[in-house]
């Protein structure tokens, strides 16, 4: 009976899915894609050329901290992204109806929430797991050729420090994110109205 009851709700779950998308009926953004692929080319090969040129020609300690300042780049974008998608709308359009500084860029963002969330999750975070991979292999050169030890330890020991690092950074921050999304998005859309005013 219990079998029965869980596929006639699998059942209606799957019908009222079908009715949303029908109401919702979007088409696949192309122009979107290919802006979001060209952006993302374009600032992890400038990141990339940076951290490559100027990381292995500082000291170690310098590395490292370039490194850090990646990983938490990438954990402070992930929790914009997660608050974007969080946040209450309603909220800001009666700031915006009070006109209040950065609540239309916050409503622009809140609307443009699946765009944003994929530019600071994906386009930033990822650009910034990568480049801290690739800058923590370097350290790892740096580190074993100045101890003179294997470099294959030290290299999965830097690249496991720095995978949990971004992991744990990203987990409580998505916690905190849900829980603080109205003001997040509110305190980044008042930053980013200083340059755009949406």
């Amino acid at each position: 009976m219990k079998k029965c009851t869980e596929k006639e709700e699998l059942k209606n779950l799957i019908v009222q899915t079908r009715r949303k998308e029908k109401i919702k009926k979007e088409h696949v953004n192309v122009k979107w894609i290919i802006e979001i692929v060209v952006m993302a080319f374009a600032i992890s090969f400038g990141l990339s050329l940076v951290s490559q040129t100027t990381i292995p020609k500082l000291s170690t300690w310098v590395g490292v901290i370039i490194t850090l300042l990646f990983i938490v780049i990438g954990i402070i974008f992930d929790i914009v992204g997660v608050a974007v998608n969080s946040a209450d709308e309603k909220v800001f359009h009666s700031m915006n109806a009070r006109q209040v500084k950065g609540s239309k860029v916050a409503v622009k963002f809140k609307k443009n929430a699946d765009k944003v969330s994929s530019f600071c999750n994906d386009v930033i975070g990822d650009i910034c797991g990568i480049i801290s991979g690739a800058a923590g292999t370097t350290i790892a050169v740096n580190i074993a050729n100045s101890l003179n030890v294997e470099l294959l330890f030290v290299n999965l020991t830097v690249a496991a420090i720095i995978a949990a690092l971004t992991i744990g950074g990203k987990a409580m921050g998505k916690s905190f994110a849900m829980n603080k999304s109205d003001i997040i998005l509110y305190e980044f859309a008042k930053i980013v109205s200083i340059f755009y005013k949406g």
